[in-house]
């Protein structure tokens, strides 16, 4: 008999304005993940560690360092793989997009965006992570 799993997906969301933040975070826990903020890369890197998210949500716009600085760790440290990453970002550029995928980002939404369509693909992130 194959057990289903109950527990919230645990999701990093890093992010330097604290309205997104808190935004982000309380539209991923109605949605029934389980959130942890970050208010720029630096803590993010560090929640990696601590909380080990199953995805994370990425801003490129940040203090310290920026979404391409988390990026380009993650992708020394082989952990791109472990945890699917979709960049939230205000930045569209072509070439922004390119980096981000090119350093492992698995989708790259442009701010503004839909609750929807932020839950829809952190849901997806999770299920192809999951497959």
């Amino acid at each position: 008999m194959q057990r289903l799993e109950t527990r919230p997906r645990r999701v990093l969301v890093a992010e330097d304005d604290p309205f997104l933040l808190e935004l982000i975070t309380t539209r991923l826990a109605l949605a029934g993940f389980d959130p942890r903020p970050a208010k720029d890369g630096n803590v993010a890197l560090q929640r990696l560690n601590e909380f080990r998210p199953e995805a994370m949500v990425l801003d490129i716009n940040m203090p310290m360092l920026d979404g391409f600085g988390v990026l380009e760790y993650m992708r020394a440290q082989s952990l791109t793989e472990k945890t699917p990453t979709l960049v939230l970002t205000a930045r569209n550029s072509p070439e922004d997009v390119t980096r981000a995928i090119r350093l492992g980002a698995r989708d790259y939404l442009s701010k503004p965006f839909k609750d929807e369509q932020l839950i829809a693909r952190v849901g997806r992130l999770l299920a192809r992570s999951r497959a």
